[in-house]
């Protein structure tokens, strides 16, 4: 019985554009293995970007690239995604509108880091809350959110929550994240799903 070869480790690379969604197969053990071009590319494809829901688009980029190196999906130990669609909206100003949430900020922690500048006429709501370094809670008040929340729900296409040391307690922001989805039914992205970082601004 001849014993099975372990399979190569791939990586997939996928990238989503305004016309196409590119998709390559990479292997680090196949090609050279020394100096700026190690590796090798296995195979490209490429598939229309849909905008009306880019999995399709994604999903037949993946399923083109895995077809033209006959591989199977099993073989790949990473798969890393970018998008240029996302940065072209960015640098074009398009896009919705998103609505900020502060807890336990101030309007200065706004500004600080540019802030401000990059939200430009977009809304923020700042509530009292948060939590210090060891996760100790201030008291939580989300009337102002609240009250907002009727006339956001129909201005804005979702929502970025943000609370104070989040970090180390995310509590306050998953109660307005909660909050803001039984609401008005749009995305929320709450910083402690970004970053275990702090500055989460």
């Amino acid at each position: 019985m001849r014993a099975k070869t372990k399979p190569k480790p791939l990586f997939l690379g996928i990238d989503t554009g305004g016309t196409y969604t590119d998709a390559v197969l990479w292997s680090e053990t196949e090609g050279p293995q020394h100096g700026p071009n190690k590796g090798k590319v296995l195979a490209k494809a490429k598939a229309l970007t849909t905008r009306h829901d880019l999995a399709v688009g994604i999903s037949g980029a993946v399923d083109a690239v895995l077809q033209k190196a006959g591989t199977d999906p099993a073989d790949i130990k990473l798969v890393s995604m970018s998008t240029t669609l996302a940065t072209n909206a960015l640098v074009e100003g398009q896009g919705g509108r998103v609505a900020l949430v502060m807890i336990g900020f101030s309007e200065g922690d706004l500004a600080r880091d540019g802030l401000k500048a990059a939200l430009g006429t977009d809304p923020v709501v700042f509530c009292p809350g948060g939590h210090d370094v060891h996760g100790n809670a201030a008291k939580l008040d989300l009337s102002r959110l609240e009250a907002a929340l009727p006339e956001l729900g129909a201005s804005v296409s979702g929502f970025a929550v943000c609370a104070y040391f989040a970090t180390r307690n995310p509590a306050h922001e998953i109660a307005a994240r909660d909050l803001i989805r039984e609401r008005t039914g749009l995305p929320v992205t709450a910083s402690h799903e970004l970053s275990a970082k702090l500055g989460g601004p």
